[in-house]
């Protein structure tokens, strides 16, 4: 029989306190960040003298858009970003994604590279609910690595 240990020490960090950056500054605080994914496809290969099976070899990587959403106000930033590209404008930003513990320090940093924004929605307007007005911005990115992760 297995012996039964106390609770994992550390805790899990909690989602609710991060922040996001651009090009290594502080830009804004979000309500929501989603889509922080990566996966690899994977190809089959097989000989004529390999057992009865394929291989899987791997292939290429691809990354999920990340969702950003937050309170709009009086702060155009985001939609100056997807204007511009909009335009024709390639701007490419360097996008970090930061995990906080409950103290505030930073736990994880998630790095994303060439970074465009694809998608911009404004606030659902509804004169009958009490809820904040919520702006949301989708990043493209071509790749995630991690500065820390502690």
């Amino acid at each position: 029989m297995p012996s039964i240990k106390p609770p994992h020490k550390p805790d899990p960090y909690q989602s609710y306190n991060f922040y996001v950056e651009w090009n290594g500054i502080l830009h804004a605080g979000f309500r929501q960040c989603t889509g922080l994914t990566t996966s690899q496809n994977m190809g089959e290969y097989r000989e004529g003298t390999d057992p009865p099976t394929t291989r899987k070899l791997p292939g290429l990587n691809t990354y999920g858009n990340i969702t950003l959403q937050r309170g709009i106000t009086n702060n155009a930033e985001l939609w100056r970003w997807r204007e511009n590209v909009m335009k024709g404008n390639v701007d490419r930003r360097e996008v970090s994604i930061v995990l906080l513990d409950q103290t505030g320090t930073e736990k994880i940093r998630w790095n994303l590279s060439n970074c465009l924004p694809v998608t911009w929605t404004a606030p659902d307007m509804d004169a009958a609910t009490d809820g904040a007005a919520i702006e949301t911005l989708e990043l493209a990115h071509e790749g995630i690595s991690v500065d820390k992760w502690t």
